[in-house]
């Protein structure tokens, strides 16, 4: 039995979700970083030694260690954002076919809005398509109550789970109950059992049964469990709705009688019905694909959803106010803007002052390439002036695009950019592949030690893990070799003249090459790269080509360029491309 603690606490979506592994008894957490899951796995690992936690090198990896931990018994979760469920989606498609032993959570975090993401994506079709159930909070205290719940289900009916959240459900705020820690009873070890965890085909058909026989067991209990509830109130509108889109919706509409759903799927249809016999008309309130509202339609049921709330960015309670304007028949006025911000110039995303990549781009410049980007703060690299990125897809694609795109017949030179995390995430294969198949594309690994868009996270290159422990620290260059690539140099980025002679010759090369740009992240290392710089005014030509490396500390204008000692990184690329020798660090040296 768990004893109550009169305690609570002011915690993040994440952080929640974190405490509810821990009082559940989880053992085992996994995953990759991706804003905006990452801090479920940091805080789970402050509870060590109760609970292992790891950065894996990917999302398939993470969710197959994690499944691991399950079929021999202990509870364990596995975090991602969206679209690292598609990297892992072919290990849970048939871990629903072999079940699990302990517990077992997905927590994955959807973007609308795309905040931080290269696309918009609704987890909760995985769910359907994985035949699991589905959870969804909408505050910090169902995040952490719902990940317990979802372990116990996970557990009950051996089946992984997905917990579902959102960028506003992630990182927003509020109290919640913190209980104790309970321990399971269970012994941990694989019971050998071939036909129950071998799904070739002879044992995989009698699975494929099973997955269908416990649908219909999680779908009678999504009927009755109390975490889907009908709040009664005025009856003339219904509105069906989950996650933060309940909390809106309570906003916007406080007389309507409301069907929250927080065990999403499978779907609770005699409860539909109910609530559906009780309102005079039905409004569906969700965010992204309309997963309920086609599913209500399909019982026959009319509702209306899509027809007044958008399926496209973020919801917030201003749209639902538009939304319930114009269902209402009333006209929708357009927001008025702040008028301070109206004389606010635009600030485009870009480079941090010292980032290490300004220099491989701005020796990319020099030349008419095709540059095949890929996931990470790099890809700031697409904006002017440095205008050095032409595509990204997702992981890894930077490597692999580059050959396609050479192998179509590209006539110019095609290079590859990933960065370090991403080269272990997913950018191996694709060096192996152009390898294999005779390739001659100029790949770059951006590597500044650390997985840096998302908060500075380990991976297998650091040479720590996420426990905080020293472990070995694998060789970007020496797997390229393993991979089959016979030119592979390392670059100081710092270094212009160096940096931009190694990837002519590259790149000029008739076979395939790996460059490692090796230079740590500066806002990791807290500290400057070197002196700040500034410009002798009086030495200045005015040229303005210090301008092209897009640095945010120097400020151009009407007059002379000057840099903003507040935020120059001491990076020194400014004092390097300056023709005249006007810039220099404060003892007036200048820079070799």
């Amino acid at each position: 039995m768990q004893r109550k603690m009169a305690l609570r606490q002011l915690l993040s979506g994440n952080e929640a979700i974190a405490r509810g592994a821990f009082e559940a008894g989880v053992t085992v957490g996994t995953g990759y970083p991706g804003t905006p899951s990452t801090e479920i796995l940091e805080n789970l690992a402050k509870y060590k030694p109760d609970v292992y936690c790891e950065w894996s090198p990917n999302e398939k990896v993470a969710f197959e260690v994690a499944a691991g931990a399950s079929i021999a018994g202990a509870r364990s979760i596995v975090t991602m954002k969206h679209v690292g469920l598609n990297v892992a989606a072919d290990p849970l498609m048939t871990l629903s076919y072999l079940g699990v032993e302990g517990g077992f959570v997905a927590c994955v975090a959807d973007d609308p809005g795309m905040h931080s993401s290269q696309n918009e994506q609704d987890t909760r079709n995985y769910a359907r398509f994985a035949k699991v159930p589905l959870f969804e909070p909408s505050d910090s205290q169902e995040a952490k109550d719902f990940v317990k719940l979802a372990l116990q289900i996970s557990e009950e009916f051996n089946t992984p789970a997905i917990l579902r959240t959102t960028t506003r459900v992630s990182h927003s705020r509020s109290l919640v109950h913190l209980e104790e820690r309970a321990v399971s009873q269970k012994k941990v070890g694989l019971v050998k059992n071939p036909p129950r965890f071998v799904p070739i085909p002879v044992w995989g058909r009698p699975m494929r049964h099973r997955v269908e026989d416990r649908l219909m067991k999680l779908q009678k209990l999504s009927e009755s469990i109390s975490i889907n509830r009908i709040e009664w109130r005025e009856k003339k509108l219904g509105i069906i709705t989950s996650s933060i889109s309940y909390q809106y919706s309570r906003e916007v509409w406080p007389e309507a009688s409301v069907l929250k759903l927080g065990f999403s799927y499978p779907f609770p249809d005699a409860l539909i019905r109910e609530f559906a016999a009780g309102v005079d008309e039905i409004l569906v309130v969700e965010e992204l694909d309309d997963f309920i509202e086609q599913h209500v339609l399909a019982l026959g049921i009319k509702c209306r959803g899509r027809e007044f709330v958008p399926g496209i960015m973020e919801l917030d309670p201003d749209r639902l106010k538009a939304a319930r304007l114009k269902m209402e028949g009333r006209p929708v006025t357009a927001a008025k803007s702040v008028a301070f911000a109206d004389q606010l110039p635009p600030r485009p995303p870009v480079l941090c002052p010292g980032c290490p990549h300004r220099g491989v781009f701005y020796a990319l410049t020099k030349h008419d390439v095709v540059v095949t980007g890929d996931i990470g703060c790099y890809s700031l690299g697409a904006f002017k002036p440095l205008d050095r990125m032409d595509t990204i897809l997702c992981m890894g694609a930077g490597v692999s695009m580059a050959h396609g795109l050479e192998k179509a017949g590209e006539q110019k030179k095609v290079v590859g950019v990933l960065g370090d995390s991403t080269f272990f995430h997913s950018g191996i294969t694709g060096l192996i592949d152009i390898a294999y198949n005779k390739g001659s594309s100029t790949i770059i690994v951006l590597d500044n030690r650390t997985t840096a868009m998302t908060g500075h996270q380990d991976h297998p290159g650091t040479g720590r893990t996420l426990m905080g422990e020293a472990t070995r620290t694998i060789s970007i260059e020496d797997v390229g070799r393993a991979c089959g690539i016979g030119r592979v140099s390392v670059i100081d980025p710092y270094n212009l003249e160096n940096t931009g002679q190694v990837i002519s010759e590259e790149m000029a090369a008739k076979e395939p090459s790996l460059i490692v740009s090796r230079a740590p992240c500066p806002l990791r290392e807290r500290r400057r790269v070197g002196p700040v710089r500034t410009i002798q005014t009086d030495e200045c030509k005015g040229c303005e080509l210090c301008l092209g490396l897009g640095c945010p500390a120097i400020e151009g204008g009407s007059e002379k360029p000057k840099i903003n000692e507040l935020l120059c990184g001491g990076c020194g690329l400014c004092e390097q491309v300056c023709p005249a020798g006007a810039i220099r660090n404060p003892a007036g040296v200048k820079q070799a």
